[in-house]
């Protein structure tokens, strides 16, 4: 498998600096923390949008901008935007109500955007795949045979680059993977997010066949869903509700998960006891992952839109305005944790933000949870002495809407 992965279009593809990702502010190198603890200690929401407040210099867009005829308020406490994502009433993840049955294959017509009823009917159809018994259905079936593939091969060579040529590989042929999608087209599908045509010309022949003879793959099961719709008919998806899930699967599931995998790896390899803790009692990897997820979120931001007139938290928000809830300041507020900048996977169990929260938590999180698992698992089972290569840079974490990692090079043997 991993013969057919070009390791330089991996690279360049997964690279939070290149140009595929500067629309989202992949070059913000600075350390956001120490504005959003100030501006959190000021008032826990403010007018302004996240990166502005945070001084970043550019533009910068992701999930909720720009809609610039709009007024913005960024929400920095954790009660706050734990509240704005539990009511969807008054916080709609889309502007206006969205139509999935519409012919255009878009991101804005997902279940990302769908709010009430018709989001709890779509996501009921495909949330038996999601939920925590089903991962070892992702494991046994697509998981494991990518990371072994990937271990391979490097195994040989005693150093990797563990985010690009590791991390971002897992979640992108887990996905594709489900999909019935062959190896050689996975980096092809990811270099056609920004166009829906071109995978929907992939998916198609995969769909039709499904039609004719359902497998044991997501392709399959959606096929086989049946939807009822708000007269109480009963009625399987449509090919372009199915290509249009299969997008947001394909631009949610192969960014986060690699992102949150390297932020987790980097943790840990910079601070070897803990590494050490995980290798010897694997129960602290859940662990882990989950202090990573509250420490540093790979998307630091999502947006909601305000349906009424509203004073919430000592501001008030008019009626079509954008809230931008930055769970990144959330995650570390002192109010809820301890000296919340530590990364301490001994540190009490408690719920974060790190797959955001209410109705639209995210669906795919269970299915992350175990590709960063298996993922960190098996490097630390197959990888002896597993380190930082001192030679080279350690990683760093970087970006505004997406934080990640940049290279993580290790040696081992």
């Amino acid at each position: 498998m991993s013969e057919a992965l070009d390791r330089d279009r991996v690279r360049k593809l997964f690279d939070l600096r290149s140009s595929y990702n500067a629309l989202s502010g992949g070059d913000f190198r600075e350390d956001p923390y120490p504005i959003w603890h100030r501006l959190r200690e000021q008032a826990p929401v403010h007018p302004g949008v996240v990166h502005e407040l945070t001084g970043y210099p550019g533009s910068a867009f992701f999930q909720g901008l720009p809609f610039e005829d709009r007024p913005h308020f960024s929400v920095f406490g954790f009660d706050a935007c734990d509240a704005a994502f539990r009511d969807e009433e008054l916080f709609a993840s889309s502007p206006e109500p969205v139509d999935p049955t519409d012919e255009t294959v878009s991101y804005t017509t997902s279940l990302l955007q769908m709010g009430g009823a018709r989001h709890r009917r779509y996501r009921g159809l495909v949330q038996p795949s999601f939920v925590p018994a089903k991962a070892k259905w992702w494991i046994m079936n697509w998981i494991e045979e990518a990371v072994h593939a990937l271990v391979d091969g490097f195994l040989d060579e005693g150093r990797a680059e563990l985010n690009t040529d590791f991390c971002a590989a897992i979640p992108l042929l887990t996905i594709t993977g489900s999909f019935g999608v062959p190896v050689e087209q996975a980096l092809t599908i990811r270099e056609s997010l920004s166009d829906p045509p071109k995978i929907v010309s992939i998916l198609a022949p995969v769909v039709a066949a499904r039609r004719e003879s359902p497998q044991d793959d997501l392709i399959s099961v959606l096929v086989e869903a049946e939807l009822k719709d708000e007269d109480g008919v009963m009625h399987r998806l449509s090919d372009v509700e199915i290509y249009t899930f299969a997008l947001l699967l394909l631009l949610a599931g192969s960014g986060t998960t690699w992102k949150q995998m390297g932020i987790t790896l980097a943790a840990l390899l910079q601070r070897p006891k803990a590494l050490d803790a995980v290798r010897e009692n694997r129960q602290l990897l859940r662990a882990a992952i989950e202090e990573s997820l509250r420490w540093t979120p790979t998307d630091p931001m999502f947006s909601r839109h305000v349906t009424q007139d509203i004073d919430f938290y000592g501001v008030h928000l008019p009626r079509g305005a954008v809230a931008h809830l930055c769970i990144g300041a959330a995650n570390r507020d002192p109010a809820r944790w301890d000296r919340p900048d530590e990364f301490d996977i001994h540190r009490p169990l408690k719920r974060s933000l790190g797959f955001g929260g209410g109705p639209h938590i995210c669906l795919g999180m269970h299915v992350a949870r175990a590709e960063m698992t298996v993922g960190i698992g098996t490097l630390l089972d197959r990888l002896p002495n597993l380190r930082l290569d001192p030679a080279a840079e350690p990683p760093r974490v970087i970006g505004m809407y997406e934080r990640g990692a940049t290279e993580i090079p290790v040696v081992f043997g």
